[in-house]
């Protein structure tokens, strides 16, 4: 998925799949890093459970460099 695409659907989470390929990774590496240190990976995510998803429009905000804030669950 592009981030023209991300911008045009109306999901309101994305998965580690749709962003990898945005922003040049695995998204198994993005899995990993959200178990490990969500903080890390720059952009805000949702833990549930050992699923990970990604706020659309916050995503959208932090590649057009808005600052957003975090709503990972460490739980």
């Amino acid at each position: 998925m592009s981030l023209e695409e991300m911008k045009k659907t109306n999901k309101c989470f994305l998965t580690p799949r749709d962003v990898a390929s945005v922003i040049g990774c695995s998204p198994y590496s993005i899995n990993i890093q959200a178990a490990k240190d969500a903080s890390m990976l720059g952009f805000p995510i949702c833990k549930m459970g050992t699923r990970v998803r990604i706020p659309r429009v916050a995503f959208i905000r932090w590649m057009e460099g808005i600052q957003t804030v975090s709503c990972s669950d460490d739980n």
